[in-house]
């Protein structure tokens, strides 16, 4: 679930923090930078977990604050495909089932990925496993605040960088540009569709 990732940075620290040890000063303005964002095609970014080298800080003309190039690794949350993790139900919809693991909301079980046969209850607005029994069918519900277990099987990154406004779609551009505003820069995709997956009251209570 979590890996560690080499990284490389110029730091630049302002004339005011001079006082304070190096190793501090760019270990906060680090975190202040990285923690809590997703970097493309590596993963969200948690916390420093070490500064592996410092080369030497240059101070530039017109510019007071110190520049050092700094080799690091970084605590950065990156589950490797059919890595089985568990969550919460945030919310259901006809795209799937929504979970969040606490400090990562953007994960998505969708309807092929499911325990089948299932249907989606629009009264409810919850998707339901028609579980087939000797007795008939059973509907089991996948109730919002559900603890679920699910196997990741995909994962997509979205380059959310600001791009500058195309000259010809003035009328239109608005509407994409709010589209990509809610488009999430990481997202991972979930199955259920095996047995011991799904909710877990499904399988303790048995």
């Amino acid at each position: 679930m979590f890996v560690l990732v080499e990284m490389t940075d110029t730091v630049r620290i302002p004339p005011w923090q001079f006082e304070r040890k190096l190793n501090e000063s760019i270990a906060e303005e680090l975190n202040k930078k990285l923690a809590n964002k997703v970097v493309y095609n590596v993963g969200l970014c948690i916390c420093l977990y070490d500064i592996t080298k410092l080369e030497d800080s240059y101070i530039f003309p017109g510019d007071g604050a110190s520049h050092t190039k700094v080799h690091f690794r970084y605590v950065v949350f990156h589950p490797f495909l059919d890595e089985i993790l568990i969550g919460q139900i945030k919310s259901c919809s006809q795209e799937g089932v929504h979970v969040s693991i606490g400090f990562f909301d953007d994960i998505v079980i969708p309807p092929e990925s499911l325990q089948q046969p299932a249907k989606f209850d629009e009264a409810e607005q919850v998707w339901v496993w028609e579980y087939e029994t000797e007795e008939g069918a059973h509907d089991l519900y996948m109730d919002i605040g559900e603890e679920i277990r699910f196997r990741v099987v995909d994962e997509t990154f979205v380059d959310t960088s600001p791009t500058g406004p195309s000259s010809a779609e003035a009328s239109t551009s608005s509407a994409t540009e709010e589209v990509q505003k809610k488009e999430a820069p990481y997202t991972l995709v979930g199955s259920i569709s095996e047995p011991g997956l799904g909710l877990l009251s499904w399988w303790t209570n048995s």
